[in-house]
């Protein structure tokens, strides 16, 4: 470890005056025309005339009259489905033999996410290029010295004779180079565990044993492993097990809320860093210190991306893409304006509307934060809870109960430490509250894959409140909201929670 720690620190200091390059949108176009190239001859390549692209003067334009926007649901009908079934060259050169598992939809529990032999190139390259990037925070030689601990998705990926399908954690890592698997933790066996239980067990057993500088994860999970770890050695901090931790690479939803418990079990102050990895691949990584925690966004990483202004005028109140959307490149973008984010990948993925909402904070660096979700999703430790998981278990928990349940709403709160689902739910006669709570706590757990698994650790309660429906008419005409356009918003953040809870105190006084 002495002797890698040497090679890298060298190897970030020769990074280090290596000018970047300037030209953010020759970059993207240079991806734009290699990622059209190599697909051209698939199905979707052929079926969209990729080759006449190539040959236009203005290929970017010409791309963008020719393929449409897509979400997952219309990708996946038309395209994706067949490379699942494992045909080839659908939508990307080759069979697809692995499949990231995403959130759930109404239709099925998991998303299938194609994930290639080039994008897990691409991330491999991300990942080199965060660890350069660490030269802005001045590291010594003796802090690369320490171990990298990755708290993730399991490497023993389901096989159905087709294809490997998992968390896009345990495919990365699974399929890292051996001499990087070498010098990470927490080992294969370790890594391979499917119950996570386990796999934080047998972390927590060999805390002690290891030195750790950097750890890698989703907040909830990192959270409760500090805390366990704490308990088992009876210590007072982390530092106590880990002296040397200095480091949170973290993703996959805001860490702010988690800051102060993390925090209060530590003796000195961790260095945050943000990452932006999903089912379609390294998007973008905090690449200096800045308070936002925004992170550069990968341009010359093999992928195109396109922004839409996420507003009124190309997005309907549930969130759904309007026709005769405007898309805009990266030249385009201002700053302090949400956009839907829209990518095109090495993975068969075109114009693909990936659902979430970004805000760049510096245009001349391209860095960006994540704002959000297109449509209403409520995930506060990782359930990824969207509006359609939430109307499908209240639609099937209501037949069940034999209710008419026209309204309900779900606030997001701490609890305990960890995290609550606070609903409320319009009901016109007695019914038992525990037994809704129950059906409903069940029906989510079928229809999303993520709320299963934090209903067993950061989400350890459901909390429901039984309200007439007319309340919530109540509260919208109290707005001047009544009305066929008007609907009640399911998921209550900010602005609507404050109001929500003030109508609240005075409803029935």
């Amino acid at each position: 470890m002495p002797i890698l720690g040497s090679i890298i620190k060298q190897a970030i200091t020769i990074r280090g005056r290596i000018p970047a390059r300037k030209n953010v949108y020759k970059q993207q176009l240079k991806q734009l025309n290699k990622l059209l190239s190599k697909a051209q001859f698939t199905s979707f390549g052929e079926y969209y005339g990729f080759s006449e692209l190539l040959l236009n003067q203005d290929p970017l334009t010409a791309f963008k009259k020719k393929v449409p926007v897509s979400d997952y649901q219309s990708i996946f009908d038309l395209w994706w489905h067949r490379a699942l079934k494992g045909e080839k060259d659908v939508c990307w050169p080759g069979k697809i033999n692995y499949f990231a598992l995403s959130s759930g939809t109404s239709t099925a529990a998991s998303k299938h996410i194609p994930v290639t032999k080039d994008m897990i190139k691409a991330i491999q390259k991300g990942t080199i290029k965060q660890i350069l990037s660490t030269k802005h925070f001045n590291f010594s030689i003796k802090q690369y010295e320490t171990e990298a601990l990755f708290v993730g998705g399991s490497t023993n990926l389901n096989y159905n004779g087709t294809y490997f399908s998992g968390d896009l954690s345990g495919i990365t890592t699974g399929t890292q180079p051996r001499w990087f698997q070498n010098f990470s933790l927490p080992g294969p066996e370790i890594r391979s565990q499917t119950d996570w239980e386990k796999k934080l067990e047998d972390i927590v057993l060999n805390a002690k044993k290891w030195n750790v500088g950097f750890i890698c994860g989703v907040p909830a999970w990192i959270q409760i492993l500090f805390e366990r770890i704490i308990k088992h050695y009876n210590v007072k901090n982390i530092h106590d097990v880990w002296p040397n931790l200095a480091v949170f690479v973290h993703g996959g939803v805001s860490v702010q809320p988690y800051k102060n418990s993390i925090n209060a079990m530590c003796a000195k102050s961790l260095i945050y860093l943000d990452t932006y990895m999903a089912s379609e691949g390294f998007i973008a990584y905090q690449e200096r210190p800045n308070e936002q925690q925004a992170m550069k966004l990968m341009t010359d990483n093999s992928m195109f991306f396109e922004f839409i202004p996420f507003n009124e005028e190309n997005f309907d109140g549930d969130g759904n893409l309007k026709p005769n959307n405007t898309t805009l490149d990266i030249t385009q973008v201002n700053l302090n304006t949400d956009y839907a984010l829209v990518l095109t990948n090495c993975a068969g993925a075109w114009r693909y509307l990936i659902g979430d909402t970004i805000r760049f904070t510096d245009l001349t660096r391209c860095e960006i934060i994540v704002t959000g979700r297109t449509r209403h999703f409520l995930s506060l430790c990782g359930e990824h809870l969207s509006v359609d998981n939430m109307n499908q278990a209240m639609m099937l928990t209501a037949r069940d109960l034999n209710l008419n349940i026209n309204e309900f709403c779900v606030v997001g709160t701490p609890n305990k430490g960890l995290f609550a689902h606070h609903w409320y739910v319009g009901v016109d006669k007695e019914i038992d509250k525990e037994n809704l709570t129950e059906i409903l706590d069940g029906y989510l757990k079928k229809l999303n894959d993520d709320y299963a698994t934090e209903r067993n650790h950061a989400l350890n309660e459901v909390i429901v409140t039984l309200l007439p429906n007319q309340a919530f008419i109540d509260f919208l005409a109290s707005k001047n909201k009544l009305g066929g356009q008007s609907k009640f918003p399911r998921v209550l953040k900010g602005k609507h929670l404050n109001e929500w809870n003030a109508f609240l105190e005075n409803y029935n006084k």
